[in-house]
């Protein structure tokens, strides 16, 4: 039986992957370059979109009770996010890239978003309500910085062909993501009956089943952080900048939104 159980993690993990891979990110790129976005707000949207699975993993999580579970989930999927950035501006050879003071910075606040959680668990805090209001200013301050970080680059918008169909299907792309949001919402519900069972039928460790979410969801920013950079191959900077702030933006929304989120549910049970 619960081989079963695994099995069926397992496949709603891949569906979950698959849509934000396949799916959500690459929509939600056709939408910033529809509107003639800069390189950094296209990193903050693939930001968003790759936290989708976090989102749904963290939340369901709290709702069976699994406040572990929910934790080392953020922390295992922060700091996998920041190893395939290193990877991917390897793989890449943009590693002289990194030198540039406001990326420093950029990477700097992402290792305040490792630190946290860890020091979050040994304090027993993750689930205390005053943590919140802290998150959230917190989640303000680094934006503002990153903000501040990304006028210091002088990026031009690209160039969109055929500009007068942008907005015809930047409407229809938007039917898309709700569309798309819906059914991960459904698997969410999915994933949550699996996750209780896993973790009270046969009595799996929260941190184990948090740290295997936290891989599982960490996949679609792998993918995005490769695909920025390969996208913008004339012009390698504004790749490096792109997976930055995606890099950044995943990593405060799963630490200061998500568990806020998270730590809110449990207040309410």
């Amino acid at each position: 039986m619960i081989f079963i159980e695994i099995f069926k993690l397992i496949i709603e993990l891949i569906i979950i992957i698959f849509i934000s891979k396949s799916l959500l990110v690459p929509i939600l790129r056709r939408i910033g370059k529809n509107l003639n976005l800069k390189p950094t707000t296209i990193g903050n949207i693939s930001g968003i979109a790759t936290s989708i699975p976090e989102f749904l993993t963290v939340t369901f999580s709290a709702i069976t009770g699994m406040t572990d579970a929910g934790i080392f989930n953020i922390l295992s999927s922060n700091i996998i996010n920041f190893l395939q950035y290193i990877i991917s501006v390897f793989i890449n050879r943009n590693l002289s890239l990194l030198k540039n003071r406001a990326i420093k910075i950029n990477l700097f606040i992402v290792l305040i978003t490792i630190i946290l959680p860890v020091i979050i668990w040994k304090l027993n805090f993750e689930s205390n309500i005053f943590l919140i209001p802290i998150f959230l200013i917190l989640f303000v301050v680094f934006n503002r910085i990153n903000k501040y970080n990304n006028s210091e680059f002088k990026l031009e918008k690209e160039e969109i062909l055929k500009r007068h169909n942008s907005i015809k299907s930047t409407v229809l792309y938007i039917v898309y993501i709700l569309l798309i949001g819906f059914i991960l919402y459904i698997l969410g519900v999915c994933l949550s009956g699996t996750l209780e069972n896993l973790c009270y039928t046969f009595n799996i460790s929260e941190i184990i089943i948090g740290f295997i979410l936290g891989i599982a969801t960490s996949i679609p920013e792998f993918i995005t952080f490769i695909e920025s950079q390969r996208h913008h191959k004339e012009n390698n900077k504004y790749g490096i900048i792109e997976a930055s702030n995606n890099l950044l933006t995943s990593n405060t929304i799963n630490l200061f939104i998500i568990q806020s989120i998270s730590i809110f549910i449990l207040f309410l049970e």
